[in-house]
């Protein structure tokens, strides 16, 4: 099954809007809401949490099709599509990501200063990689050059460790982009 995440500002208006049950999940033999799923068609549900009575791995492999809907705190301040697509269009200051007290702010990458200060990425796939570069499979490329970063970051590991699906980071680093242009928006309005 694919992975569909969608990005939303506040996921709960949107889902108050439609039919859909909850994913569940199994922690420690007991069930638990998923933090994010949801399915827009029927599965078995649970009349009184309202959670469905599958795990979402095993509902998966039964061909539910779960979709995580996520809140996004950047996109409060996006006004519309237009806007959006000028933000997401605009190249960002790639200099800044090396500035703690910028990067300090950014979405998904605010603990992560020192990994951005020493890598320096300066495009959306290099600000992937870092994202990659966070989780543990793929640590150990902090500090390598980028050519040699480029050949690992994306291979799936063997050992099982948690790793960032290629999809997933360059979809996060379009947002790190939109919030980086974002920042430098609010600042240019504040100045005289």
């Amino acid at each position: 099954m694919p992975d569909v995440d969608l990005d939303f500002f506040d996921r709960d208006k949107v889902l108050a809007q439609f039919k859909h049950v909850t994913a569940s999940r199994l922690e420690k033999q007991e069930v638990k809401k998923h933090n994010t799923g949801v399915y827009f068609h029927n599965a078995p549900v649970q009349p009184f949490t309202g959670l469905c009575t599958i795990d979402h791995k095993e509902a998966d492999e039964r061909g539910y099709f779960k979709i995580d809907m996520l809140n996004v705190h950047i996109y409060e301040h996006v006004r519309d599509e237009e806007h959006l697509n000028t933000l997401l269009e605009k190249e960002p200051l790639w200099e800044l990501l090396t500035e703690p007290d910028f990067s300090n702010k950014l979405f998904h990458v605010a603990e992560h200063s020192t990994i951005l200060k020493s890598v320096k990425p300066t495009s959306i796939q290099q600000l992937a990689a870092v994202l990659a570069m966070i989780r543990p499979a793929k640590r150990h490329l902090i500090g390598k050059q980028w050519p040699d970063i480029m050949k690992e970051v994306w291979t799936k590991p063997t050992d099982g460790s948690y790793y960032f699906k290629k999809a997933h980071a360059v979809a996060y680093a379009h947002a790190i982009v939109v919030h980086m242009n974002l920042l430098c928006e609010q600042v240019s309005a504040q100045q005289p």
